[in-house]
């Protein structure tokens, strides 16, 4: 009697217990320390590539490919894919516990050996990372990919000079043969050099597929001398590289303790970049991340970069190349208002929704999903923001996760970080300016407690066409990229196979599943366009708060322009509203508290009265003193902090009721906006700084 056939779900569990059941040797002979610690490594990779690949081909498996009729098969399957997530997981651990010591003592000198004699080795494994991404390899196709953040060392080749920055930075020339320690998500990856030097180094200065070591490069050249028929360029380019490599060995020769001490001073960088193990490389080992997710790039420079992208930098004045003036604050003498200013790009537009976007697995919680958003040039070699960071929170519905909408409908004044009614200014010079729409979430992660800001995708805007002429005003609607904006494109999703049959409905089902930003350009009103040019010339915000910016930047040019004795006069200026406005900027629920008072107020006056840009300021400087400024020292107001539902409700409760008591309080004594209320016993204030009441202009200026 023949053997009865197994099904495919069952093949594939027999591989991932062979799988678990060579881990746990693996951990026992780390534990017990047999063997060498680049044998375990090896074989740590060896099964990490076999795990991932089980995986992809469990995760392809449907109910109809197996034989006969299986019992709870989709439970049975989604066990099999957690007990594989485990693994990964356990697999990037010990990854990490057996990564190579640094090169200052004798295992800098093991790690340069390893580059010489495993060079073979480094080759093959780049030939099927070559295969993989061109997606040209043979058989069933479940060749398994590669995370970005662990992968086994290979060979890369720069492709331009690079010159270190900072402190763990690898300098490097173009032609120079890198061995890759460890590739991050940020882009930036851990390189060794030929002399065993260690250093991060963009990816975007890479190219993948050299393979080679020295010897290896040698022993090329003679074949090709001998040959005699081959392409006499080729022979120069290889002659000029072994000049140019002779002469580094020799530099590298006199200059050998420069070097060792370099490599001593710079190894705590990288040590620390190969012991710690990175939130997001461990949640998407263990599947909790779809694929194309990366830690959020606006998010870190919000973080790291201080205020420098915040919309409390950009709205301060800013000071023309001699310093001894503004650049971008001046004043009509005929009227004076501020002097209008029109800018290269000045556009409004509005966010619509995100459709299918991936959510996060099991084991996380996500405490905000939100767009950020600024101007950008357009190119992937380097990232750099050209505007402020603003940010709109989207909302959803459970039923529903992968649709995400903005400017909800409320019947009180819509929160400033709903509202996607968005505007930018920027006087840019660059061809491909647009904006960058990055889609992320902050996440916390149950079993740890840590707090988390991933990108879900990013997408690009460009305003201008093909022939440098600005974008028409209609919806459009941007393709969602996974990763960073300075990868290559990523996907989001799982491509459709090329070998799929499919018709014209078919592609467009296809279409209607691929990620996708829908954004609207629209016009604005003639007051608005008015209202934006006497705004900064680069600033991205909110459309409903430009009144409120208007205002600010009235009172800034008074003082500043009209005010000061000289205009080289940089003495400390008291001036309450413009020492502390910036700040609701960065909050937001106090820039609501502020237009939720002022619009009262403006329901109060004439027609003449909204007319009168004198009495406009002295209202709005009541307004702001005994609302916004009276919130700011309040003792019972928690500190801001992003995403944090019990901060955000607590601080709601706290601004509400202290609105509607200063409400009372001005009814009660029939004077409106009246400052008596900060002589009021039942109220209490933190301690008095003068810093509350001063305006340094030389800080604060741009």
């Amino acid at each position: 009697m023949p053997p009865k056939r197994r099904g495919p779900l069952q093949l594939a569990q027999r591989e991932v217990d062979e799988v678990e059941r060579q881990l746990d040797s693996l951990e026992k002979s780390v534990k017990s320390q047999n063997g060498s610690k680049e044998e375990a490594l090896q074989r740590c990779y060896e099964l990490r590539v076999s795990a991932e690949k089980t995986l992809k081909t469990l995760q392809n498996l449907t109910k109809a490919d197996e034989l006969a009729p299986v019992g709870n098969y989709d439970q049975r399957k989604l066990e099999e894919e957690r007990r594989l997530q485990n693994i990964l997981g356990r697999l990037v651990t010990l990854s990490l516990e057996l990564s190579p010591p640094g090169p200052s003592t004798q295992a800098g000198n093991v790690s340069t050996k390893d580059i010489d004699n495993n060079s073979d080795d480094d080759d093959d494994s780049d030939d099927n990372f070559e295969e993989d991404s061109d997606g040209k390899d043979e058989g069933d196709g479940s060749t398994p990919e590669k995370s970005p953040s662990q992968s086994a060392p290979q060979i890369y080749k720069v492709l331009s000079d690079f010159k270190a920055e900072q402190e763990g930075d690898l300098s490097v020339r173009k032609g120079e043969v890198l061995k890759i320690i460890k590739k991050t998500a940020d882009g930036w990856w851990l390189a060794q050099d030929k002399i065993g030097n260690r250093g991060v180094v963009p990816k975007t200065y890479l190219k993948i597929g050299v393979g080679v070591n020295d010897e290896h490069d040698k022993d090329s050249d003679e074949n090709l001398d001998e040959d005699e028929d081959e392409d006499d360029d080729e022979d120069d380019e290889i002659q000029q590289s072994e000049q140019e490599e002779e002469e580094d060995e020799d530099v590298d020769e006199d200059e050998a303790d420069d070097e060792n001490k370099t490599k001593a001073s710079n190894w705590s960088t990288f040590r620390k970049a190969l012991t710690e193990i990175d939130t997001t490389d461990v949640l998407s080992a263990m599947g909790a991340i779809p694929s194309g997710f990366r830690p959020s790039t606006l998010s870190k420079l919000l973080a790291e970069e201080g205020e420098r992208y915040r919309g409390s930098h950009y709205i301060q004045p800013e000071l023309s190349q001699s310093q001894l003036s503004f650049k971008d604050l001046f004043l009509d003498p005929d009227t004076g208002r501020v002097r209008a200013r029109q800018v290269r790009n000045c556009v409004c537009f509005n966010l619509w929704s995100c459709k299918m976007i991936p959510t996060p697995g099991v084991g996380v919680q996500v405490l905000s999903r939100h767009i950020r958003m600024c101007a950008f040039d357009g190119t992937q070699r380097i990232f750099q923001a050209l505007s402020n960071i603003h940010t709109v929170r989207a909302s959803y519905t459970s039923k529903d996760p992968k649709t995400w909408n903005f400017s909800p409908r409320m019947t009180s004044i819509l929160p400033t970080i709903l509202d996607g009614d968005c505007f930018l200014r920027c006087n840019s010079l660059s061809p491909n300016i647009g904006v960058l729409f990055e889609l992320g979430v902050t996440f916390l992660r149950n079993s740890t407690g840590e707090r988390g800001d991933l990108s879900c995708g990013w997408a690009f805007l460009k305003l201008t066409d093909d022939s440098g002429n600005p974008l028409q005003n209609r919806t459009y609607e941007l393709p969602i990229n996974g990763g960073t904006p300075y990868e290559k494109k990523v996907m989001l999703e799982a491509p459709v196979s090329r070998r799929s049959p499919g018709g014209v409905f078919q592609q467009m089902l296809q279409a209607r599943r691929q990620p996708k930003l829908i954004v609207k350009l629209k016009s604005a009103s003639s007051r608005t366009r008015l209202q934006l040019s006497l705004l900064p010339d680069t600033l991205l915000h909110c459309l409903s708060c430009v009144h409120l910016l208007v205002l600010h930047r009235q009172l800034l040019a008074d003082t500043l322009l009209m005010d000061r004795p000289t205009m080289q006069n940089a003495d400390l200026i008291c001036s309450p509203i413009l020492s502390t406005f910036p700040v609701l900027l960065d909050q937001t629920d106090l820039l609501d508290a502020l237009r939720s008072a002022w619009l009262e107020a403006e329901t109060n006056m004439s027609r003449t009265q909204k007319r009168d840009l004198s009495y406009l300021k002295q209202e709005f400087s009541k307004v702001y003193m005994s609302s916004v400024y009276f919130l700011l020292h309040t003792p019972s107001l928690p500190c801001y902090r992003w995403a944090d539902p019990p901060s955000e409700e607590q601080r709601a409760r706290v601004i509400y009721s202290t609105l509607e008591a200063l409400k009372n309080s001005q009814q009660a004594t029939g004077q409106s906006a009246s400052p008596g209320v900060f002589f009021d016993s039942s109220h209490s204030h933190l301690a008095f700084d003068v810093q509350e009441l001063t305006f340094d202009l030389l800080s604060a200026r741009r």
